[in-house]
């Protein structure tokens, strides 16, 4: 990192008593370490993912925890360019560009890694960056097979680093508060978890950008899959193609499973059926526009997951407890009412979840990245999610119940 930052930067602080609206940036002058200890992340995956989420996120939180943002990778020159961009624009240095992850993780002053690309490459990239000595921040769902998840979870394992999937909910105050009261015994025994998720339009729909095949590294992109033409609706809405993705299971039911599992404690679904397909919007792309799962868990517990595209009406969850249920539509301020129940123990009157501060999903990685501790969705909870939908997948496919060995990692039906 160039001296140039430190002016800009030391600027900003000293002008923050006067300027209105710089607080934040005037408390953590004094947190801030040496350019020698400043750590540098790579981000892999410059899509909207990548630079709204990630990069933002970082961003936000980059002077407390003393960090920026050096490499970035991406097989599409136009995403690629515009993350460059952004970089530059908070660094004031331009950040080294890659069409290629594997050339972005031979890099030896990395520290960590984001990863924002297509769902099946996930688990190639996890497995590759902590075996180069990367902590990750892996965006979810983990996986979308079996195999590649139980390689990439190995190979964390036999490593120190850090890994925070980002199933972001669970570090969501609202979330916690939901925990905090369930592990109190206020709501019971759960017994039921439910979640609808509606939409008009699939969300892949809103990916489609015109490509140019000479902007594209096609390759890279397909790494891990069989060759093929150039396509470049495959290329930009890859979250729609069973090839790439394991849509609405992957891509909204991974969210609510791993909020089941953090609040309830609950870890892997004994067993999964679903049903679901086509039915709206009848394209070239292979994903179902409509699902329903239903999760069987060990310790008596019943997950109901369903996604309609085609009509956006009544998105909701709950978790139905014997003396209580948590109800939101959003994801802030749930409510809790004992509404339906005799037990003379049940809540009795309807109020909201209280919150529970903790450290947004970023922030806590970021941190872990210096503590060493474990992030709050580390290798285990993602594991936890990635079979969970991963068995709710091979339900769909199979269409038939099947069942999850957690002796021997592995699915068969019935």
């Amino acid at each position: 990192m160039t001296n140039s930052l430190f002016s800009r930067r030391d600027f900003i602080r000293k002008s923050g008593t006067a300027v209105a609206g710089l607080p934040v940036l005037s408390i953590a002058a004094n947190q801030v370490i040496g350019a020698n200890d400043r750590l540098q992340i790579g981000i892999i995956g410059c899509g909207s993912r990548g630079q709204d989420s990630h990069m933002k996120d970082i961003h936000r939180f980059d002077i407390d925890q003393n960090v920026c943002i050096t490499a970035v990778c991406d097989p599409w020159k136009q995403h690629r360019e515009q993350a460059a961009a952004m970089a530059k624009e908070w660094y004031g240095k331009e950040p080294r560009q890659f069409e290629d992850y594997k050339q972005l993780l031979a890099l030896d002053d990395l520290d960590a890694v984001t990863i924002a690309a297509p769902d099946f490459q996930h688990c190639a990239i996890l497995k590759l960056a902590v075996e180069s000595g990367k902590d990750v921040y892996c965006e979810k769902p983990i996986a979308i097979t079996l195999e590649e998840l139980n390689d990439a979870v190995d190979a964390v394992k036999k490593t120190d680093r850090v890994v925070q999937v980002g199933t972001q909910l669970r570090s969501e105050s609202t979330f916690t508060g939901c925990k905090k009261v369930v592990q109190e015994g206020k709501l019971g025994k759960i017994i039921k978890c439910v979640q609808v998720r509606n939409s008009y339009r699939p969300y892949w729909h809103g990916y489609a950008r015109p490509v140019e095949k000479e902007d594209a590294n096609w390759n890279v992109f397909l790494r891990g899959r069989n060759p093929r033409p150039w396509d470049a609706d495959q290329f930009s809405t890859w979250y729609g193609y069973r090839d790439f993705s394991s849509g609405p299971i992957g891509g909204f039911m991974s969210h609510f499973v791993d909020l089941v599992h953090y609040i309830t404690g609950a870890k892997f679904p004994r067993s999964a059926v679903t049903m679901g397909g086509i039915y709206t919007w009848k394209d070239q792309r292979t994903c179902p526009d409509s699902i329903h799962t239903l999760l069987d868990y060990p310790e008596g517990l019943m997950v109901s997951y369903t996604s309609l595209f085609g009509n956006g009406y009544d998105n909701f969850y709950r978790f139905y407890g014997t003396k209580g249920t948590i109800h939101g539509k959003g994801w802030s301020a749930p409510s809790m009412t004992g509404e339906g129940i005799d037990d003379p123990d049940r809540i009795r009157e309807e109020t909201l979840v209280p919150e529970s501060p903790m450290p947004k999903h970023m922030e806590d990685f970021l941190q872990c990245l210096r503590s060493r501790k474990k992030p709050n969705a580390d290798i285990d909870a993602g594991y936890q999610h990635g079979v969970a939908c991963i068995l709710a997948d091979h339900a769909w496919v199979e269409k038939r119940e099947m069942v999850f060995d957690p002796e021997k990692r592995e699915i068969h039906s019935t």
